[in-house]
């Protein structure tokens, strides 16, 4: 197996390994600055308390407006300082509204209980004093700049995400549209000279039988150049009765695939209607067909069955092939991929882009079970007249 974009995905997914480790790395770093800034918090909190305690002693040697100037300088972190029966002796930074004030401070000291432990204050006499205290605001707003951080950083590496794959997607098209259309015209000129030279051997006597399938190759010819043309323009879609541009389809089909390949159709009696370009839709269903006998090597049955729903038609495409695995389902409608040794992998490429871009539909592996085949679905919406 083998894709020519391995390495665009490559690239993508080392773009994004590489953000997430920034990301992590960022909210480390932040979440480390935290800490520190807390664990400094702590320590101005215990030189609070000592100088509170220095404050009430009887040493007049200590200079008393130095540690009226510490316990001062306090202004943003909020304090509680208790005695031994947790009787509130002097509160700081803290905002009380003008009812319930005991009941308020009483809820506040168990919360600073909750997420601090105390700093003790002992006076040397046997008593003792607490000092309950809380993160300042702005430490508390610093505690959400990390998880802001990695938001800001997870959209970057979406835009950027989606940037590529915009970019990719868009590269992707103008390749389709300019090789489609040069093929288109590479065609005609061959073409034209090929319906000449039926004509001409009509007038010499050929047998009929061969220079109508000569015919019948040229009007072939003709019908892939209209496809391809039609690639990257906007073909307007008309009503068509799906179960005939089917069995067209796989007509054209069963004269060119194996002998040990049985095409089995489940469709409705009535005509079902859907707005779509047929060339475009016959051209979808002839890829699913060889991708199927590819898959089942020459020999099983494949089983084109439809179904209307209320808003859609759904048409599952089934094959008795080796199978997709289940990390396959969505890789193997990327350009490039194929399990061949031979082939530029574009044919369900070709198939996802007709059904989405030009049908306005949708498909998708159904389910797949190794060993024994793949369901693809598609789902077009009805024709609602």
């Amino acid at each position: 197996m083998r894709n020519i974009y391995d390495s665009r995905q490559q690239l993508k997914y080392v773009f994004i390994i590489g953000a997430v480790l920034i990301a992590i790395a960022s909210v480390v770093v932040s979440n480390k600055l935290i800490q520190n800034l807390a664990d400094e918090e702590r320590e101005k909190m215990e030189v609070w308390a000592e100088a509170g305690r220095v404050l009430v002693s009887d040493d007049t040697e200590l200079n008393m407006s130095l540690i009226a100037r510490i316990i001062s300088g306090n202004i943003t972190i909020p304090v509680l300082l208790c005695d031994e029966k947790d009787s509130i002796i002097q509160k700081k930074n803290i905002e009380v509204p003008e009812k319930n004030q005991e009941a308020f401070l009483k809820e506040k000291l168990q919360e600073f209980k909750k997420n601090k432990q105390p700093i003790t204050i002992d006076f040397g006499d046997g008593t003792y004093q607490y000092l309950y205290y809380d993160d300042s605001i702005l430490l508390k707003r610093l505690l959400f700049y990390p998880y802001a951080q990695l938001t800001v950083v997870f959209a970057f590496i979406l835009i950027a995400f989606f940037a590529l794959s915009s970019t990719k997607k868009a590269e992707q098209n103008k390749v389709w549209v300019g090789l489609s259309k040069e093929t288109a015209h590479q065609l005609g000129t061959p073409i034209s000279s090929l319906i000449a030279w039926v004509e001409y051997l009509r007038t010499k006597n050929i047998d009929a039988p061969y220079l109508d399938e000569m015919g019948k190759d040229v009007k072939r010819l003709e019908t892939i150049a209209e496809r391809f043309s039609k690639i990257g323009s906007n073909p307007d879609p008309i009503p068509v009765n799906i179960n005939s541009s089917i069995l067209k389809a796989l007509e054209y089909m069963e004269t060119r695939i194996s002998s040990k390949v049985k095409l089995i159709t489940q469709l409705p009696d009535e005509p079902v209607l859907a707005l779509m370009n047929e060339s475009l839709f016959a051209w979808v269903v002839e890829n699913l067909v060889k991708n199927a006998v590819d898959a089942m090597e020459g020999q099983g049955q494949i089983t084109f069955k439809l179904e209307v729903a209320k808003k859609t038609i759904q048409i599952d495409i089934t094959d008795t092939g080796k199978g997709i695995s289940k990390t396959k389902f969505d890789t193997i409608f990327s350009p490039g991929y194929t399990t061949k040794a031979r082939g530029w992998g574009l044919g369900l490429s070709l198939v996802r882009r007709i059904i989405e871009s030009y049908h306005g539909g949708k498909i998708f592996v159904k389910n797949s079970e190794i060993g024994k085949g793949t369901t693809f679905r598609i789902e077009l919406r009805k024709y609602k007249g």
